[in-house]
């Protein structure tokens, strides 16, 4: 039996002089292999650079500990100051990220230059990082506070 380990996973990164880096990832992000992708991107948000391209275009599978590396990803680079975006997802992903509703946290481009560019999947510009779609008043993605976004407890 061999052993299973992050040799699954192959990433290179593209430094593009302006702060941003694109991160492009192949094989398989699941728990074995997530930690390495962790370990990549965070090492040049450290470097620097906080601004995050991933190009999933040859990604074969997410599991939910992907999901996750992502999420913190996403937070990592928002912490010092940058952005994570990404780009060229395949469908089963693209999928997978609408149903869990990361892609209501990180904005999804159809390619590397439409993300380098700013241009989301609709078109739309992406602002900090985030679509420029209505979301609410601060732009943070949290619609809780809008009214009429779900009923008051105890009202019908």
């Amino acid at each position: 039996m061999s052993d299973v380990n992050d040799s699954l996973l192959d990433t290179t990164v593209r430094y593009t002089g302006d702060g941003t880096a694109v991160v492009s990832v192949a094989g398989d992000v699941d728990l074995h292999t997530a930690p390495t992708l962790r370990a990549n991107a965070l090492a040049v948000v450290e470097q620097g650079v906080p601004h995050l391209v991933l190009d999933l275009a040859r990604v074969d599978f997410v599991d939910s500990t992907g999901l996750s590396t992502l999420i913190g990803l996403l937070q990592a680079a928002q912490e010092a100051g940058g952005s994570l975006r990404l780009a060229a997802i395949p469908d089963r992903l693209a999928r997978m990220v609408t149903m869990t509703g990361i892609s209501q946290l990180l904005p999804v481009h159809p390619t590397v230059a439409d993300a380098l560019a700013g241009r989301t999947a609709d078109g739309a510009r992406a602002v900090h990082g985030r679509n420029e779609a209505p979301t609410d008043a601060v732009g943070d993605g949290d619609l809780s506070g809008i009214r009429g976004t779900r009923p008051a407890r105890g009202t019908t």
